[in-house]
């Protein structure tokens, strides 16, 4: 398997894994969007708690430059850590999140 294969395996699975995890609170749907075809990945809430809409991202990450790029990641955890655990290396995944001025300073790779 080549190194992109691996890495939309491993997201797919990560996005899939999360989304059946219903939040404790409102009438949430959860979406997972994938659009393999420009590498998007994205996993998102919508739907409403009492009178406030929810909708928001959850996961986002793209594969840009043989690299996975974390956009916006609102996991306890964080998925660069499980991302790490299921293969992809650190110098692998950029925070993209982080100011690119601080992104060099992470263990992870700064574009």
């Amino acid at each position: 398997m080549d190194k992109i294969t691996h890495y939309r395996k491993v997201i797919k699975e990560l996005l899939y894994n999360y989304a059946q995890y219903q939040p404790a609170l409102g009438d949430i749907q959860i979406e997972v969007i994938i659009d393999e075809a420009n590498d998007h990945y994205e996993l998102i809430h919508t739907g409403w708690h009492d009178a406030y809409r929810i909708h928001g991202s959850v996961i986002h990450i793209d594969i840009r430059n043989q690299k996975v790029w974390i956009q916006y990641d609102g996991t306890e955890e964080g998925v660069a850590n499980e991302l790490v655990r299921a293969g992809i290396s650190h110098d692998q995944i950029v925070l993209a999140f982080k100011h690119p001025d601080i992104r060099p300073h992470t263990d992870f790779a700064a574009h």
